[in-house]
């Protein structure tokens, strides 16, 4: 086998002693999976940390009918670095009664990827800080591990009540409860935040999440990649072009499928477009919660005018079925580009004027300006990801350190906030919003002629694929493992809200009470995307 780009971590690794196998059966070749002992695994990645690598993700995967040991089960885990890209690492583990050292002590965020795998899959985590349920409620049956091969789905589950889940409590006099959620009073997902405040001001705020759990890797096995496709499309349904990219990128990555560069700027065009549309609304949403109703109503409407453009050159307003495996689904003529063109400049220009009136009003900014506050240092440590990692000093972005297509034939400029408050993130969203547009023109401007799709070819059984991209809340990851004829064997997926929800506990401590929404907008972590 040809040896990856990519051997820098892989040197630093032999050089702590860690034993590590090349797996060829893994795409693509510069972001390698290696195999690595169990009893190294907590060992690696505190020598990923030394080096000052990022936590993409962890996951666990049962053995395919390729593997040597068909009941074997793996652990991954997937490291970034802005110099040398993604590593993945691979460990074996018991059929019976699998074990795993916990290895929150050097990624924060890590914690909640255990526990997720502890209930998915009864991989027990040794060591961890946390070991209560998370995505598995207290009337799951213990046993029950849905993401396990021999776990039938078929019969309703027999509800087991195992007692009251375990909150962070005070019993300190003058410190109470506030249980809000998980049914909100408007028309969002649902979620339940349990404060601990004196007086308005909050000491402690703790979520419990995973009420949307709907089994999407489940549900992606068996299925075709223009199926899983499909699926993909719809795990978080703001982010339906990045979630699709992101899979797509995984299974062609896989294939080995070339993807025509007309394909790859549409793809880039529709993703910019998404992320100016949620940052649109956003900005409106968190200026409504501190009653400036005014910029809500102006937002919305600008964003209405996109959702129609996209409903009548791509059939859906929130852009879905519009990727397909080795491209695009729908071309853009002359008059699509000039309407593209003439919209995304007259929005970004509306824009700007309604940022002038924002950045002068009293009210709002009294509001905003240092609420829900995250240091420079908490954010690095727990690994924030997009507009809001980019408010507090962390700046990761897929279209620069993965320099996927088209991106690696443009230049990027990422916003650069430090003050990690509301309005450093809805200055960072701004900054994007004229960003994206920027981008959009020139890759009009740019687009190459060709074909907007290749010949999908499904890869031999066994084989895998790992795809990050950088969504509009960030970096999406995601991998996928195909068997017999073509199909989805197991697949992964790490939507930024599993990593940037961790951060708006942080932000909102010491905050009042009547702020909290305010954060919360100001972060707006996707329930969906976290409750896969």
């Amino acid at each position: 086998m040809t040896q990856p780009i990519n051997t820098w971590f892989v040197e630093h690794l032999g050089d702590c002693d860690i034993h590590s196998i090349w797996l060829n059966d893994h795409r693509p070749e510069h972001m390698p999976c290696l195999e690595i002992r169990r009893l190294d695994w907590a060992h690696a990645a505190c020598e990923a940390r030394r080096l000052g690598m990022r936590l993409v993700a962890l996951w666990g995967a049962e053995a395919g009918c390729h593997d040597r040991d068909a009941h074997a089960m793996y652990a991954y885990m997937a490291f970034a670095h802005p110099e040398h890209r993604h590593t993945l690492l691979r460990t074996p583990l018991a059929a019976e009664n699998p074990e795993l050292p916990s290895i929150s002590g050097h990624y924060i965020a890590a914690c909640r990827m255990e526990r997720h795998m502890q209930d998915m899959f009864g991989i027990h985590i040794t060591d961890i800080p946390d070991p209560r349920p998370w995505i598995k409620h207290e009337h799951w049956p213990r046993e029950a591990y849905p993401l396990r091969v021999d776990f039938d789905a078929r019969p309703p589950l027999l509800a087991e009540a195992h007692g009251d889940y375990d909150y962070v409590r005070s019993g300190s006099e003058g410190v109470y409860e506030i249980p809000v959620g998980p049914v909100h009073a408007g028309i969002i997902e649902p979620g339940h935040f349990r404060f601990l405040a004196v007086g308005e001001h909050i000491l402690n705020m703790e979520e419990r999440l995973g009420y949307v759990h709907k089994g999407i890797e489940r549900a992606m096995q068996s299925k075709s990649a223009e199926e899983g496709l499909k699926v993909a499309s719809r795990i978080s349904g703001d982010s339906t072009v990045a979630h699709a990219w992101a899979f797509a990128q995984a299974c062609e990555y896989a294939g080995q499928i070339d993807v025509p560069r007309r394909a790859s700027f549409i793809r880039a065009i529709l993703c910019e477009r998404e992320r100016i549309a949620n940052h649109i609304g956003d900005i409106g949403a968190v200026c409504n919660d501190a009653a400036f109703a005014f910029m809500l109503h102006q937002m919305h409407r600008l964003r209405e005018d996109m959702a129609r453009l996209h409903l009548e050159l791509f059939g859906h307003r929130l852009l879905m079925n519009t990727l397909i495996p080795g491209g695009v689904l729908v071309d853009l003529g002359e008059r699509a580009i000039g309407l593209l063109r003439e919209q995304t400049l007259a929005i970004a220009n509306e824009v700007e004027h309604l940022r002038a009136i924002y950045a002068d009003h009293p009210s709002i900014q009294g509001r905003v300006i240092g609420s829900g506050m995250v240091p420079v240092e908490d954010a690095q440590d727990i690994g924030l990801l997009g507009y809001v990692g980019r408010a507090s000093g962390h700046y990761p972005d897929e279209r620069i350190e993965e320099a996927y297509a088209p991106y690696d034939e443009l230049e990027v400029n990422v916003p650069q906030g430090k003050l990690g408050d509301v309005a450093t993130r809805v200055w960072v969203r701004f900054e994007e919003i004229a960003e994206s547009s920027r981008l959009i023109s020139e890759l009009l401007e740019k687009m190459p002629e060709g074909p907007i799709v290749a010949n999908w070819l499904p890869p031999e059984p066994g084989v895998s694929g790992f795809a990050a991209i950088e969504g509009w809340r960030g970096e999406i990851a995601a991998w996928v493992r195909f068997g017999e004829g073509g199909q989805i064997d197991r697949c992964f997926v790490r939507d930024p809200s599993v990593i940037n929800w961790l951060g708006l506990e942080l932000a909102v401590r010491e905050v009042p009470v009547p702020d909290f929404p305010l954060n919360n907008k100001s972060f707006n972590c996707s329930y969906s995307g976290n409750d896969l």
